[in-house]
């Protein structure tokens, strides 16, 4: 098992390998320690002083003018996570969860939180054990943060709220703690507010989107290089010195994968005396249209990454001065940019790739037979298929209106502005599964396609993708139940394995 140590730089390559499910052990690394004690005197300080500092003496939001005594400050933080646990909708998904748990611990482990270090040891033995609090994944605007999902999470610190098993068996948290041996603490000074500011909520629903738009990425290729060679479409336009002349690095990066995925192709042979001027946009355009989508994920994951770095308390505790600072990091609107914007990208690959699927369907634009089946009429193919592809691509783009174009008052007008990141994280997630599903369909075609042009041996890359899927799946000779052959290929492209089946023959691929 991997060890990872707090306070320390999180890379994307570990954030998504958690995302995929590895399991890591933490490390409180001796200079987060170091910190995070020297932020806790200084609240203790403040504490001892009386002076009125928001969140550690006062109440909350619009409560903030409300002084609280010294010996109700813990009761104080217990109340903040019992009042704001009231989150709804669908439990996170566990992979979410791990990842919004370390994201939490890591911000405070910056030592700007000033919990003491026994919380954040207590919540390293929660992440170690494998149990996770329920977390509802609706009710957060992600402004001061997302505050009823993070409260959720924190609950079993309190020994409130529910947990679930590695197993996924639900019990209140009182029971579950139990199993695992930790008893439950009493929280004492800012320790309840620096468990829920901040937008690891959100941030941990747009990693998992991340892992899936990096496979995605890579699997748009693939998918396009099976499809060029089904179509028996031109190489020319993914040429090196077509996007040298553009240079955009997405751009750049698909073609560099589409002429690895199609050299060594005896289709390409075929064009020496073709009458075809020009393939369709959608065939021709893919080092444009994948790689500007390309260059979206690439801005996501470095905001993401920052974000995962981040300390996002309020108030911010600086030791070295022994002052606090009330302020907005907590606020969600620079990844809710970022996750709206790969929504969009989203749709780029799922348009494109739809339209692919229509053209190789299509015999006045294909040569091939309608819907793909040597009996069309009696048979009809893939016709529907691509219909589903088309319905995705519709609700894609429902998905892809920006949550962050909103706001809403929020807290007696004492939070007047606020992100809705955790919305935008969401329709990611939704997006990118429904885009994982449109590539799914258009291998499906695509190898379908080259059953009428077998004679042809398609590029090394894109005949290693169709070998693996074929291993599973055979070739549509008169309609059967796809339904379920089509949900596997959705496997197969969520988990990278057609492109790591391209990958083995060609190298690696860039996303």
């Amino acid at each position: 098992m991997a060890q990872l140590t707090l306070g320390n730089f999180l890379s994307e390559e570990t954030l998504l390998a958690v995302a995929d499910g590895q399991a890591l052990r933490l490390r409180f690394g001796r200079e987060a320690q170091v910190r995070v004690r020297a932020a806790r005197a200084t609240v203790e300080s403040i504490v001892k002083s009386g002076r009125p500092v928001y969140g550690v003496n006062t109440g909350f939001g619009a409560l903030a003018n409300h002084s609280i005594d010294a010996a109700n400050t813990g009761v104080l933080q217990r109340n903040l996570l019992l009042s704001h646990a009231v989150g709804c909708g669908d439990d996170m998904r566990p992979e979410e969860k791990r990842l919004a748990l370390l994201l939490r611990i890591q911000s405070m482990c910056q030592g700007v939180s000033g919990v003491r270090p026994e919380v954040v040891r207590w919540l390293m033995r929660l992440y170690e054990s494998g149990w996770l609090p329920r977390v509802p994944e609706q009710g957060s605007v992600g402004a001061c943060g997302d505050l009823a999902p993070l409260a959720h999470l924190a609950l079993p610190l309190v020994g409130a709220g529910e947990m679930v098993s590695p197993e996924g068996k639900q019990m209140s948290a009182a029971r579950a703690l139990k199993k695992i041996g930790l008893e439950p603490m009493g929280l004492t000074a800012k320790e309840g507010l620096a468990l829920i500011n901040g937008v690891q909520i959100s941030n941990a629903i747009g990693i998992g989107a991340l892992a899936r738009l990096r496979k995605l990425s890579a699997s748009a290729d693939v998918a396009g290089a099976l499809s060029v060679e089904g179509l028996m479409g031109s190489h020319r336009p993914f040429d090196s010195r077509v996007v040298k002349v553009r240079p955009h690095p997405g751009a750049g990066a698909t073609a560099s994968n589409l002429r690895k995925l199609l050299r060594g192709s005896q289709v390409a042979k075929s064009h020496a005396q073709c009458e075809r001027v020009q393939d369709p946009y959608s065939f021709r355009c893919m080092p444009q249209v994948h790689g500007a989508a390309k260059d979206v994920v690439a801005h996501l994951a470095d905001v993401l990454v920052r974000e995962a770095n981040a300390a996002t308390d309020n108030p911010l505790i600086f030791p070295d001065r022994g002052d606090t600072i009330s302020a907005g990091n907590f606020h969600g609107q620079p990844i809710a940019l970022p996750l709206d914007y790969a929504a969009n990208a989203c749709c780029s690959w799922g348009n494109i790739s739809e339209r692919r699927t229509s053209e190789l369907i299509h015999p006045a634009m294909s040569g091939l037979p309608a819907f793909l089946t040597p009996e069309p009429g009696l048979n009809s193919g893939l016709m529907i298929p691509q219909v589903v592809a088309a319905a995705l691509i519709s609700e894609n783009k429902v998905l892809a209106h920006p949550a962050s174009a909103d706001s809403v008052t929020t807290s007696a007008d004492q939070e007047d502005h606020v992100s809705m990141a955790n919305h935008a994280a969401r329709k990611l997630r939704q997006a990118a599964q429904n885009t994982e599903r449109v590539i799914a369909i258009e291998f499906y075609t695509a190898a379908q396609a080259r059953e009428f042009h077998l004679e042809l041996r398609a590029g090394k890359g894109a005949q290693a993708a169709y070998d693996r899927l074929r291993a599973d799946i055979p070739a549509l000779r008169q309609d059967r139940y796809m339904g379920a052959e089509i949900d596997h290929v959705h496997d197969l492209v969520a988990q990278g394995e057609l492109v790591s089946a391209a990958e083995a023959v060609v190298g690696k691929l860039e996303r």
